[in-house]
C-alpha cells in the first residue's frame, strides 16, 4: 500500500527539480515568423544561436511582414520580424507592450531577365512609370535612351509583384511614392498595393525571384541578398543626386547614414521608438532603396523566456553583426546598436 505514496513522492521530487532547473537547462522552443526580406541573416542567426545555447531552439517562418505582424498580436508566436515595423494601431492590439528593434538593413533591387543584357540602367522617372504600369515595352524610348549601345528586345515587360502583405513591398512603394506622386496615387503605398491586373504576382521574396529567374523580358522587386544567392542580374537605379548607383554594403550605408530616430516613445509607453525609414536618400553615392528591418518582441513576458530573448538579440548585435556583409546585409552602425541595446534591455 506504500508503493502508490512512494511513486507520487518521486514524481512530485521530479517535478519540483525541473522546476528549479536553470532556463538554459531546460527545453525552450522559440517560435517566431514574418520578413523573408532579412529570412538568410536570420536563419543563419538562429541555427548557431540555437546550436550555442543549451536546452534552447529558435525556429523563424519566412511568410512575410504582415503576416508576421498578425501571429504577434494573436499571441500565436514568441516574436515576428518585420520591414515594415508596425503602426500605432498595431501596436495597441498588444496588451503585454511591444519592443520594435531595428536588427539589420538592406536594399531592395530591380532583377531583370533579359537575355544579352549584362547592365540596365533605369532613370529615375522610368522605373516609378514600369511598376505603375506606364511603360510596358522594353524597347521603350525612354529605357533605350538610357542605354545606348544596349540592344534592347521589343518585348512586353513582365513586371513582377508580391502577392502577400510584405515589407519589402512597403518600402518599395514608400520609395516610389516619394519619387512619383503619380505612382503613390495610382498604386498607393503599403504592404500591399494596387498593381495593374497585368502583373505576375508571387509569394515571398523567393518566390517572386524564382518568377523572375523563370520569365523571359521580367522585372521585379527583392532583396539584395536574393538577387545575389541566385546570381540574378540587378538594374543600375538613379539616385536623388542624379547618379546611377549599384547596390552594394557601399552605396547601402550610405543611403542610410542620414537616418535619423525620432526622440520620442511608442504610444502610451515608456519604449523608445525606432521606427524609421529612408525613403529618398540624398547623397550622390547612395543607393535609393534601402531600409532597416525590424525584430519584434513583447514587452512583459515569462521571465526565462525574456532572458532567452534578450541575449537572441545581444548575438545579433554582435556576433550576428559580423555575418551581415558576408550575406549581402548592411551591418547596424554603431549609434543605433547603442539604442537597440537599451531598448532591449526593457524585454522583461
Amino acid at each position: 500500500m506504500k508503493i502508490p505514496s512512494i511513486s507520487a513522492a518521486i514524481i512530485a521530487l521530479s517535478l519540483g527539480v525541473a522546476a528549479a532547473m536553470p532556463a538554459a537547462a531546460q527545453e525552450m522552443r522559440l517560435t517566431g515568423s514574418g520578413a523573408s526580406f532579412p529570412f538568410p541573416l536570420y536563419s543563419a542567426w538562429f541555427k548557431d544561436f540555437s546550436k550555442q545555447t543549451a536546452g534552447v531552439t529558435v525556429d523563424y517562418q519566412a511568410k512575410g511582414s504582415g503576416a508576421g505582424i498578425q501571429d504577434f498580436i494573436n499571441n500565436t508566436v514568441d516574436f515576428a520580424a518585420s520591414d515594415a515595423a508596425m503602426t500605432d494601431e498595431e501596436i495597441a492590439k498588444v496588451k503585454q507592450g511591444v519592443i520594435l528593434l531595428p536588427m539589420t538593413a538592406g536594399e531592395i533591387v530591380l532583377s531583370y531577365n533579359l537575355d544579352g543584357v549584362k547592365e540596365l540602367k533605369l532613370p529615375r522617372d522610368v522605373y516609378p512609370e514600369i511598376f505603375s504600369g506606364k511603360i510596358t515595352k522594353w524597347s521603350d524610348p525612354k529605357i533605350a535612351t538610357a542605354n545606348p549601345g544596349v540592344k534592347l528586345p521589343d518585348q512586353n515587360i513582365t513586371v513582377v509583384a508580391r502577392s502577400d502583405s510584405s515589407g519589402t513591398t512597403f518600402v518599395f512603394t514608400g520609395h516610389l511614392s516619394a519619387v512619383s506622386p503619380e505612382f503613390k496615387q495610382a498604386v498607393g503605398h503599403g504592404t500591399t498595393a494596387q498593381w495593374p491586373t497585368s502583373f505576375v504576382k508571387a509569394p515571398k521574396n523567393d518566390g517572386v525571384t524564382a518568377t523572375i529567374k523563370q520569365t523571359p523580358g521580367s522585372i521585379g522587386y527583392i532583396e539584395y541578398t536574393y538577387a545575389i544567392a541566385t546570381k540574378q542580374p540587378m538594374a543600375v537605379l538613379q539616385n536623388k543626386a542624379g547618379k546611377y548607383v549599384a547596390a552594394g554594403d557601399a552605396a547601402g550605408m550610405a543611403a542610410l547614414a542620414s537616418a535619423e530616430f525620432p526622440s520620442k516613445m511608442l504610444p502610451g509607453t515608456d519604449v523608445p521608438d525606432l521606427r524609421v525609414w529612408v525613403s529618398d536618400p540624398a547623397g550622390e553615392k547612395a543607393y535609393p532603396i534601402a531600409t532597416f528591418t525590424w525584430m519584434l518582441f513583447y514587452k512583459d513576458q515569462d521571465d526565462a523566456k525574456a532572458k532567452v530573448l534578450r541575449d537572441l538579440v545581444e548575438y545579433g548585435l554582435t556576433k550576428g553583426q559580423a555575418m551581415a556583409p558576408k550575406m549581402g546585409y548592411i551591418p547596424l552602425p554603431e549609434s543605433v546598436v547603442a539604442r537597440v541595446k537599451k531598448a532591449a534591455a526593457l524585454i522583461q
